[in-house]
C-alpha cells in the first residue's frame, strides 16, 4: 500500500523537525565529563549567601544563611550543559543564560524548564559532603 500524501507530509515535517533540532543541539557545547559520585568541599569556601561550583564533580554548593548548606547537581535542564558561573545569588548556565537561585535551585529565567536538581549536602566538622538523593 502507497503512504497517503497526508503520511508523506507528516513524515516530512517530523523530519525537518528532527533536522533543527539536531543543529540547535550542535550549537551547544557537549556535556563536561565530571565524577557523578559523592564529593566535599571545605565549607569556609561557600560564601553565605552565595553558592560554589565543586569543579570536577557535578555538584554546587550554595550556603543561603551562616551555617545552612544546600546541594545541587550542576546540568541545566535545559540542554544538558553544566551550569558553570556564580554571581551573588545566582547560578548561571552559560550555555544559554538561564539562571538559578543559590537559596533553592529554583529557576530565575531564561529557556531552562525548571529548577536544578536536588542533591544532598551534609556538614561534617569543617566539611561539606555531597552525593545524589
Amino acid at each position: 500500500m502507497s503512504p497517503t500524501r497526508r503520511d508523506v507530509l507528516k513524515n516530512a515535517g517530523l523530519a525537518a523537525g528532527a533536522a533543527a533540532g539536531v543543529g540547535a543541539l550542535a550549537g551547544c557545547s557537549s556535556p563536561e565529563q565530571v565524577q557523578a559520585g559523592p564529593t566535599e568541599i571545605k565549607a569556609a569556601e561557600v560564601p553565605v549567601g552565595s553558592a560554589k561550583i565543586i569543579e570536577d564533580s557535578n555538584f554546587v554548593v550554595s550556603q543561603p544563611t551562616a551555617g545552612e548548606y544546600k546541594a545541587f547537581t550542576r546540568m541545566c535542564p535545559h540542554a544538558g550543559c553544566n551550569v558553570t558561573k556564580v554571581e551573588k545569588a545566582e547560578i548561571i548556565c552559560t550555555c544559554h543564560n538561564s539562571r538559578f537561585s543559590a537559596a533553592d535551585g529554583s529557576k530565575l529565567s531564561g529557556p531552562a524548564t525548571g529548577g536544578l536538581g536536588q542533591a544532598v549536602a551534609t556538614l561534617e566538622g569543617d566539611t561539606v559532603k555531597v552525593s545524589g538523593q
